[in-house]
């Protein structure tokens, strides 16, 4: 594929279709860790928590439609909010694109195959040590990733 044929390169995040924004997402689940955030600061920390709706067979949300209102500290990423895209992993697509930096190798719109994300540890499951309903909320501190 041309390097103009394609739209992560061609578009900004803002003027994609929802079919292109989703297909951004390579399905690490990453987003999926609790974080927590310095109320004086404002940085962002990432847990090894991660949240009850993953699929761990496929690294995907179990209630992804329904995820907001089931989980309501969920983060829906939009076009409209990438400003604040900064928390997100240095590896998620959304962020690669708004940044104008290239998709990883192993991202299913380069390989062509969704299992190259588990296969080179890109994914949450290299990650998680515990689902956030094994554990009480406030222990989450105990799980910050460093």
């Amino acid at each position: 594929m041309a390097a103009q044929e394609v739209f992560w390169r061609s578009k900004r995040l803002d003027e994609m279709n929802s079919v292109e924004w989703e297909s951004l997402c390579d399905g690490c689940a990453l987003c999926c860790l609790h974080k927590l955030e310095d109320e004086e600061t404002q940085e962002v920390f990432y847990t090894s928590v991660v949240c009850h709706l993953l699929d761990f067979e496929t690294c995907r949300c179990t209630k992804y439609e329904e995820r907001c209102s089931l989980v309501p500290a969920c983060v829906k990423l939009r076009p409209e909010d990438v400003d604040s895209f900064h928390w997100l992993p240095p590896t998620c697509a959304y962020r690669l694109v708004h940044e104008g930096k290239d998709l990883p190798d192993w991202h299913p719109l380069i390989s062509g195959e969704q299992k190259t994300v588990i296969e080179s540890g890109a994914s949450v499951l290299s990650w998680y040590e515990v689902k956030d309903n094994e554990i009480d909320e406030e222990d989450f501190i105990d799980y910050v990733l460093e």
